[in-house]
């Protein structure tokens, strides 16, 4: 055992202090471990500040040292400085070093208005409308030009021209109809892609935010999922774009879109990607951010007495372009307007790469988590695609235990905890290929929902996946649900989920505990999650291997949660199974 701290309530109880609140933190290590003092630095205004730490107390082995430490600005960095005979290690978010190490891996705590307590418990259900269900209504819907009509089992194309033009009916009646099979798989929070009028069947490209579009039964609807969603306790998101509208917008064929777009004399104009039907929003406009975020009827606001936060689309490049970067206060002003519209308002914002340099700062609560989670989980596991690996050319590579911990640990270091927690781990999205595909086994694939289901972070299920639903890229895996050719679903598979996702809603330390590893090799990952209640210990190998012993503390019983394989116990040690591909996990008793 090493030296731990990773800003969970474990190790830092108060977890949304108020500024100029003076807080203790904890950090936890082995007695006799080369640390005869321990400080906690901080850096107020910047300047660094150095408290010494006492111990708290001494159990099973371990000493646990606590320090006081002021939230004087809104994000407070800190680190822990062991000191010992041979001179002082560093303890940042990226573990124990014999170096100095810039300011950037410290942790850090919020005194910014704290996520929505229902968050930390989200599980989450990402449904593309157009493809989960249609009801009896959407037969009787005349449809656009645009359309290319498509009964449900008309295969997706895929790549190519038409595929925004393909159209299948799916409409928010027909999410009602089947919120029994998302609240079975243990979700209990439903998020939608844009559900606004628009010419294609993603509706990325709006042409309005006053209504919601009538091919998916109008706000009539919308007002009908929100009460079905919330009468039985689950919660509604829904998906904004902020970086752009169509070019069928009412705002860009208007009279004032000078005012509200990056529009040149000439009439030119700047757009997503150089793609014309997206004109890209000027953030410098004071008129867009009144529009966006003024009062109750604000594009904001208005949709809040119907969902209860939002996923901003692109929020990456949102106030972005050349010399001109508005991003953090476009966040900043959302997040005011949407805790003005609602008090436990969410808002998760898209990132496909490095979200870390957008959070804490008092805007997004959390991210999807495509860097620190996705790619190295898809990378471990090993699978391999006929596409570019989310954008970078080249297969999927295969990785060890050890770069997979890098790679999570390298974002998880540069965020709060706050943070971590309220980003979105997820398998996959409607903007990637199906994780049944990548992993290529059911096997694997379990793999990855039981990391989805134990690490911190909100998990997000793409509709589909629990059937084992393939695709190569986010075209191809907008498939629709086959609710019809039950012949076709991977039972096996969803039950994995529902077994893995109820088990996370049953236990608070998959929630809420802090993180910590038992071991770590090329094929196999063992960590635990821990509160001051409760220790699990999970282990996900993908390969059969050697039994590993570990070091279980204070252990006097191991009771198997998943997977079935019992944990010999002998003088506070376990040893792991060797078989594979496996996840097991246990709850370790004293």
């Amino acid at each position: 055992m090493t030296f731990h701290h990773d800003g969970s309530a474990l190790y830092v109880p108060v977890q949304a202090p108020a500024l100029g609140e003076t807080v203790a933190v904890f950090v936890r290590g082995p007695v006799g471990g080369g640390a005869e003092r321990v400080y906690v630095r901080s850096t107020p205004d910047g300047e660094p500040h150095f408290t010494e730490a006492v111990v708290d107390r001494v159990a099973d082995g371990e000493v646990w040292w606590r320090a006081e430490l002021t939230v004087r600005n809104p994000v407070t960095n800190y680190r822990f400085a062991l000191v010992g005979s041979r001179g002082y290690r560093w303890l940042t978010s990226v573990g124990v070093v014999g170096h100095d190490v810039p300011d950037d891996t410290d942790f850090r705590l919020l005194a910014y208005p704290d996520t929505p307590a229902w968050a930390t418990d989200a599980i989450v259900y990402q449904i593309f409308p157009d493809r989960f269900a249609r009801s009896a209504a959407a037969a009787s819907r005349s449809l656009p030009d645009w359309a290319i009509p498509c009964d449900w089992d008309t295969p997706v194309i895929g790549r190519g021209p038409e595929t925004p033009f393909q159209f299948y009916g799916g409409d928010l009646d027909g999410i009602v109809e089947h919120l029994d099979h998302i609240q079975d798989l243990g979700a209990n929070t439903v998020y939608l892609t844009p559900i606004f009028p628009a010419r294609s069947n993603h509706r990325y490209n709006a042409s309005s935010f006053d209504e919601i579009d009538p091919l998916l039964g109008g706000t009539a609807a919308l007002d009908r999922l929100a009460r079905a969603v919330h009468d039985r306790g689950m919660r509604l998101l829904g998906d904004i774009t902020t970086n752009h509208t169509g070019d069928t917008h009412d705002w860009f064929t208007g009279m004032d879109r000078k005012d509200l777009y990056y529009v040149g004399p000439d009439g030119s104009y700047e757009s997503w990607w150089g793609v014309s039907t997206l004109p890209k929003l000027d953030w410098s406009s004071p008129e867009l951010r009144e529009r966006f975020f003024d009062g109750p009827d604000s594009v904001t606001a208005r949709w809040l007495r119907f969902f209860d936060g939002w996923r901003v689309d692109v929020a990456n490049m949102t106030g972005r372009l050349r010399a001109q970067d508005d991003a953090h206060d476009v966040a900043r002003l959302m997040a005011q307007a949407v805790r003005a519209a609602r008090a436990d308002g969410l808002l998760v914002a898209e990132h496909a790469h490095d979200s870390t340099r957008d959070l804490d700062q008092g805007g997004w609560h959390g991210t999807m988590n495509y860097g620190g989670f996705l790619r190295p989980v898809w990378s471990w596991l090993g699978g391999s695609v006929p596409d570019t690996f989310l954008g970078v050319p080249g297969p999927i590579p295969r990785i060890t235990g050890a770069d997979f911990v890098a790679t999570m640990d390298g974002f998880a270091s540069r965020t709060s905890w706050r943070s971590r927690q309220a980003s979105w781990t997820l398998l996959g999205s409607h903007d990637t290929a199906r994780i049944r595909t990548v992993a290529g086994s059911a096997e694997l694939v379990e793999l990855g929902v039981g990391m989805l289901a134990t690490m911190p972070g909100t998990p997000m299920v793409f509709a589909g996946d629990e059937w084992g639903l393939l695709g190569v890229n986010g075209e191809d895996a907008r498939r629709p649900m086959p609710w019809d050719r039950p012949d076709t679903w991977d039972t096996a598979t969803h039950e994995r989920y529902r077994a893995l996702l109820s088990l996370r809603a049953a236990q608070p330390a998959l929630r809420h505990g802090g993180m910590r590893f038992a071991h770590l090799s090329d094929d196999a990952l063992a960590y635990w999650r821990e509160t001051a209640e409760d220790r699990i210990l999970v282990l996900v190998r993908r390969c059969a291997g050697t039994p590993v012993t570990v070091d279980l503390g204070a252990a006097a019983a191991a009771d198997n949660l998943y997977g079935g394989a019992a944990l010999p116990l002998q003088d506070g040690r376990g040893t792991l199974p060797g078989d594979g591909p496996t996840v097991q996990i246990w709850a370790i008793r004293r």
